[in-house]
């Protein structure tokens, strides 16, 4: 199956950039993973208290657990039904999988283009990203895109 943007390409436009959201939209689900087997090792560090209590830390754990793979998968689903691209005529966004949404921009209609990194953004090369445009405002908001400066290049033709 092809994807989105080389679907709806138009004749003559070429993709100049193709961008992707970071792999930090994982990082709270590792974190969340990180409690439940730290609350695992907990709860059989003190299984000479009481059973109760030993049953009471392993079910706090898999609930930790359950909820962290949740969250990965999510992350994951979000990356993967993402598509970002900047051709040589204008800006595509799309997420959705059954249902879609899309926002497409003109590059002659384009005003600006923010990119916003804290310091973690910084040191592993991620931000979020605004397109604004000559009567629309703010285009669009997207957030934690892996290399936000490489896109904010391609758009200006730097």
């Amino acid at each position: 199956m092809s994807s989105y943007v080389e679907r709806i390409l138009q004749p003559g436009e070429q993709v100049r950039h193709l961008a992707t959201i970071h792999w930090i939209t994982y990082f709270s689900g590792f974190v969340v993973l990180l409690i439940a087997v730290a609350t695992l090792f907990v709860g059989r560090s003190f299984a000479d208290i009481a059973t109760w209590w030993n049953t009471t830390w392993e079910i706090v754990s898999a609930i930790l657990a359950a909820l962290a793979i949740i969250m990965i998968f999510r992350a994951w689903f979000y990356r993967w039904i993402t598509e970002i691209a900047v051709t040589n005529r204008r800006v595509i966004f799309k997420t959705g999988f059954i249902s879609r949404n899309t926002k497409e921009m003109q590059m002659d209609k384009i005003e600006s283009v923010e990119v916003l990194q804290s310091i973690p953004g910084r040191i592993l090369d991620y931000g979020d990203v605004i397109v604004r445009g000559t009567g629309h405002g703010e285009f669009t908001r997207i957030k934690a895109i892996a290399a936000p400066l490489e896109m904010r290049n391609q758009i200006t033709g730097v």
